[in-house]
């Protein structure tokens, strides 16, 4: 019997396998990313204590244009890293949520790295 993959699933599976190796602390913590058709999230997470330290989204009020985009990345991408650095937090673990890294993650991450986090 053929079974049919569910690519969420097959992401889900991914993400599983680098959260067993990835781990935010409160001196480093996890910059955790999310995807969808529309939007894209960002979140700084400390695993430690379970809190999110930080978040950036397309989906949040004063965000203008399309979400679904690499040009959203970017900016989403640029405003975690200044949201980060505000709360003292210049390093941090890139968690790419068992997505491939190219793309809107790519660009997500390239952002952050420019506006100042280091990974």
């Amino acid at each position: 019997m053929i079974t049919k993959v569910n690519r969420n699933e097959a992401r889900k599976r991914r993400h599983v396998r680098v959260r067993a190796r990835v781990s935010g602390t409160s001196e480093r913590p996890r910059l955790n990313v999310f995807r969808s058709n529309k939007h894209i999230y960002a979140q700084l997470i400390d695993d430690a204590s379970g809190r999110t330290l930080a978040s950036a989204s397309t989906k949040e009020p004063g965000y203008e244009g399309n979400g679904g985009n690499v040009e959203a990345a970017k900016k989403i991408g640029a405003l975690i890293a200044e949201r980060a650095i505000q709360k003292g937090y210049k390093s941090v673990v890139f968690d790419r949520g068992g997505y491939l890294y190219h793309g809107r993650i790519q660009a997500l991450a390239d952002a952050a790295r420019e506006a100042g986090l280091e990974f």
